[in-house]
């Protein structure tokens, strides 16, 4: 099945002659823009770009391919443009960015208060490059940026937390926080199923730096699902630990169907705001969404 995002790349890769600058173009990693290129390649059956010491060179099936596809990429892209201004001229329509990991317990909320929205997901610094550039009106961020272009307002907190599927005996480790014992709760956790959402174990690092005060745990994940509300849901039904935000965690944990392990005092909370342009006519959108967001958190 043909994938319109493959040809969006393969386009922007064939106009700036290189894998980073289509990247930053597309707002997606340079891994991500290799990645789609080499499945387009898998799916027409050609070869479409030679690398040089300085970024690609397109073949000459890239070119055919080029000519072939260029002018109906445009014309979709033109009646893409068409749709959202209409859109936004019948029923705002609203773009959001927001990372894929706070989705669920966070964006969701905004769909019962507005008829039209459009989600992107990245992470803070693109989402904060695309609101700066007009690209986004709004964004959903764990980071504080201070421009004269754009608002930004403290929405609430989340932390990270260990949970466990409810299959495991954390009696031991309790035990061991209760006495302060960190080489032994080290010892307990190294010892445990991991899963994660990252293969870098962004989560687990950041918090074996505040709690072990160590920048390196010694162990590897298990399970790497790259949602963290997935991850969690999975880890429900099989064997582990997971490090997450409680704001994921928070209606497992109710319907105890996984189980709190340890929510660490040295652990610290995390602010999370709204971030969006400064033009009047989304004002009241603004305030509506820090609302709706604002009620998470109670």
């Amino acid at each position: 099945m043909v994938n319109l995002e493959w040809y969006r790349t393969f386009k922007s890769v064939y106009k700036n002659g290189n894998f980073s600058l289509a990247a930053k173009e597309l707002f997606i990693s340079q891994p991500a823009v290799s990645q789609q290129i080499g499945m387009l390649e898998a799916h027409v059956g050609y070869k479409l770009f030679n690398r040089k010491s300085k970024g690609v060179e397109p073949t000459e099936y890239a070119k055919l391919l080029n000519n072939l596809i260029i002018e109906a990429l445009d014309r979709l892209e033109n009646v893409e443009n068409g749709f959202r201004a209409k859109a936004i001229n019948a029923n705002r329509l609203i773009s959001v960015g927001i990372s894929k990991h706070l989705m669920s317990s966070l964006g969701s909320a905004l769909l019962s208060k507005f008829e039209f929205i459009d989600f992107s997901f990245y992470e803070n610094d693109s989402l904060f490059e695309l609101v700066d550039s007009k690209k986004l009106d709004f964004a959903i961020v764990t980071k504080r940026y201070d421009t004269f272009d754009t608002i930004q307002k403290k929405i609430g907190e989340i932390k990270q937390i260990i949970v466990s599927s409810n299959d495991i005996n954390a009696s031991e480790l309790k035990n061991s926080i209760k006495n302060n014992d960190f080489a032994a709760i080290e010892n307990w956790l190294n010892n445990q199923k991991w899963f994660s959402h990252d293969s870098g174990i962004p989560h687990i690092k950041l918090f074996w730096l505040h709690v072990f005060n160590k920048k390196r745990p010694s162990m590897i994940p298990n399970y790497i699902i790259p949602s963290e509300y997935e991850m969690i849901e999975l880890l429900s039904k099989n064997t582990g630990l997971a490090v997450v935000w409680d704001c994921n965690a928070a209606n497992l944990l109710a319907e105890k169907r996984i189980q709190l392990v340890w929510n660490s005092k040295q652990m610290p909370n995390t602010e999370v705001f709204l971030l969006s342009g400064k033009k009047e006519n989304l004002t009241t959108i603004f305030e509506n969404i820090e609302a709706e967001l604002k009620k998470v958190f109670e």
